[in-house]
Parts: structure tokens; C-alpha cells; sequence
């Protein structure tokens, strides 16, 4: 049965034209203000959950807004021309976004992943990389400064997001078929032009592009082998194409289990074509399980957070367009860093509160979900994907 937290969604792929799906909660109204500790010690650099897990990945929404309409993602029955975006008062400030990750940084944080919506729909998107690329670790390195987008824009963006000092992207790209692929963006955007910001972002030092392929069965699952031919024979080591389980992100999507392909399921149908063999992770608590073809062409990865949970390892924590910290990409309420930002809050007070939230987290959602026990609160809902990144 799937797992799925509002009536009717398992019914969503049988429903006539005219019927919507209603979103019944706004989870952007649902989050706490962070209480500012007694004792409030100096960032060491290195800051660890209730659990053990250290911070060191944090991944920032910059708007909630996005041009593709994908089912799994921002479904157009919900995200249509009536659904009330955030104003664009209520979006932090480049400045307010910089201070927030300058004292993650100070907590540990050495990656930062630039999402949304569509983050390239952000304006000026790259004076804030440049902002985010003066920050250092608390040893003194630059930070892997990411970005994910679809790629729509990206091809007359990339030469100006890596001059402002973006390191690496990845890119969304769910089928090479057009039709396919212009049924799940919902809008009729083409492949040709994702293709095109592909060799953009390798042209301007981008490079190795990951390419994020969500794989739904039935939708676009007889796509896997086609994608996996045309990435390592056409770029070969210069792309690395990752194979994402279809998840129960948010409320809205109406996920069921029986569309999910197993990642060992679609490795299987590409080594049966192509030889692989595993390939050791680059660094603690990496998302993609990574595989390489035996005959040198190039690596893929599979991200296998339903069937393979990688909680134990999540050492990610979130920043909505807002300001609001989640703690897991499947949390149902978050903590309004917005109101200590706009309000006079020290920065060691801040930090304070930022180490006061990561250091009680306990999440553990794929986990318990995969072990058939409650993930969520009765009554809670969670977070959609648009409004604080994947």
C-alpha cells in the first residue's frame, strides 16, 4: 500500500480531467522560532545531531517558484495561475542568506547546494554565488559552493554562474524522449534545450556535470538504458547520471509505492547491457551510491532513499526561501531563523540557535517508513519539495 498522507491520493492516476488535487495544508505556516540557548559556546567547526550525525551539508532554496510543473514535484493541479507564491518581502535577502551560511560554515557546513523552485529564476542568482564563494571553513578552505536546476535557462547562465565562483551543478533531466519527457515538465519544455545547458555548463568548467534522472514505473522507466547509452557514450566521464527513486516527498504528489522502480531494479536492466562495478563513496553520508562500467566509459549513481534508506548517514540540514530550517527533506515543521534575523539577533546568539536546533535532531523518516513504523505525527503533513529543495 502506499504511503500516502491525503484522501484520495492513491486514486490521483485514476481521476477524469476535471477533478484537482487540494492541497489541505500550507506547510510554510507551520515552524517555531528557535529558542537562543543559555549557554551558548563558540562554533567549533564541528557540530553533531542527537544521533551522531555531523552538519556539513547545507542546502539553501532560494525561491519557491519554478517553470516545469513535474507530477512529482510541483503537480499543475495544485501549482496552477490561483496558487499564492511567497512575496517577494518575505524572501531573505541576499545579504540575510549569506549571514545564515556564514555561521553554518562556522558549524561545520563545507558543501552549500543552491536550490529551489528554480533557482536560476532567482535575479542576479550569481552576485549571491559570489557572496557564498568568499566564505571559508573553519580550517580555511573554500566551500563547495553546487547549484540544481532544470536546466531550462542554463545554457545562457552558465558562463557567468561559473565566473561568480559556482563549482559544480547538477541537472534534472527524467527521459531523452520528448514527448516523454515534455508530459512529466507539464509545460512542453523541450529536451534539445536541457541537452544544450548540459554542454553549456561543461563549456564553461562546470565539469563533471551530475544529471538527476527521477525514475517513476510506468512513466518513464523504459527510458533507464536509453539515458544511461546516451550520457556514456556521449560525454563519457564528463557526466555522471544519477538514477533517483520516485519519493514521497510532500502531500501533494499522490505517491504510491507500486510507481516506485527500485534502484536495484534499474542497475540491473543497465548491466545487463553494460558490465558495472561499485565504486567507493567520495566522502561520508554521499546520497549516490556510485558504479562505474567496467569498460572505462564513465560512472552512474543510484539515490535510494525508499528502498535504501541513508538516514544514519544525513548530515544535511535545509534553509527554505524564507528562512525556515528543516532538519530532514521529509519533515513536517520548521524552525524561523527570519524573525531572530530581522530582529536584532547577535550572531552568536544566532549561531546559538542554529546549534540548539541540529543538536536535538533525531530525524529518521526513510528509516522508520522502510521498517513499517509511524515516520509522521498524526495529523502532520509534510514539506513540499519546491519550497525547500531535493
Amino acid at each position: 500500500m502506499g504511503l500516502c498522507n491525503w484522501p484520495g491520493c492513491n486514486d490521483r492516476h485514476n481521476r477524469g480531467m476535471g477533478e484537482q488535487i487540494i492541497a489541505l495544508t500550507d506547510l510554510r505556516n507551520t515552524s517555531d522560532i528557535p529558542a537562543i540557548p543559555t549557554h551558548r559556546p563558540a562554533p567549533s567547526g564541528l557540530l553533531a545531531d542527537a544521533l551522531g550525525r555531523p552538519l556539513r551539508d547545507l542546502r539553501i532554496s532560494v525561491t519557491d517558484r519554478c517553470n516545469f510543473r513535474c507530477s512529482y514535484c510541483m503537480p499543475k493541479e495544485v501549482f496552477d495561475k490561483n496558487y499564492r507564491f511567497l512575496p517577494h518581502s518575505s524572501l531573505l535577502s541576499f545579504e540575510e542568506i549569506t549571514r545564515v551560511a556564514r555561521l553554518f560554515v562556522q558549524h561545520g557546513v563545507t558543501k552549500i547546494r543552491l536550490t529551489g523552485g528554480e533557482p536560476l529564476l532567482r535575479k542576479n542568482i550569481e552576485v549571491l554565488i559570489a557572496m557564498l564563494a568568499g566564505l571559508r571553513t573553519h580550517d580555511g578552505q573554500p566551500l563547495d559552493i553546487t547549484l540544481t536546476t532544470n536546466g531550462s535557462v542554463l545554457a545562457r547562465k552558465a558562463a557567468e554562474l561559473r565566473a561568480a565562483g559556482l563549482k559544480r551543478i547538477t541537472i534534472s533531466l527524467d527521459a531523452l524522449d520528448d514527448a516523454v519527457f515534455q508530459r512529466m515538465n507539464d509545460v512542453g519544455f523541450p529536451v534539445a534545450d536541457v541537452l544544450a545547458g548540459i554542454d553549456a555548463a561543461l563549456a564553461a568548467g562546470l565539469g563533471p556535470v551530475k544529471v538527476n534522472m527521477v525514475v517513476q514505473r510506468g512513466t518513464n522507466d523504459h527510458e533507464v538504458v536509453a539515458m544511461a547509452g546516451h550520457f556514456r557514450d556521449h560525454y563519457g566521464e564528463a557526466v555522471n547520471l544519477r538514477f533517483i527513486e520516485y519519493m514521497d516527498v510532500g502531500a501533494t504528489n499522490g505517491w504510491r509505492m507500486d510507481d516506485v522502480l527500485s534502484s536495484a531494479e534499474v542497475r540491473r536492466r543497465i548491466a545487463e547491457v553494460w558490465p558495472l562495478e561499485p565504486v567507493d563513496p567520495n566522502a561520508p553520508g554521499e546520497t549516490a551510491e556510485r558504479w562505474r562500467y567496467q569498460d572505462g566509459r564513465g560512472e552512474i549513481g543510484f539515490i535510494s532513499s525508499v528502498t535504501q534508506a541513508f538516514c544514519h548517514e544525513c548530515n544535511r540540514a535545509r534553509l527554505s526561501t524564507e528562512g525556515k530550517l528543516f532538519t530532514c527533506l521529509f519533515a513536517s515543521r520548521g524552525h524561523d531563523l527570519r524573525p531572530l534575523l530581522r530582529g536584532g539577533t547577535s550572531d552568536a546568539d544566532l549561531a546559538a540557535a542554529i546549534a540548539g536546533v541540529w543538536s536535538v535532531r533525531k530525524d529518521r523518516y526513510s528509516e522508520l517508513r522502510s521498517a513499517g513504523m509511524p515516520a509522521t505525527e498524526p495529523g502532520e503533513r509534510r514539506v513540499e519539495m519546491h519550497y525547500i529543495g531535493g
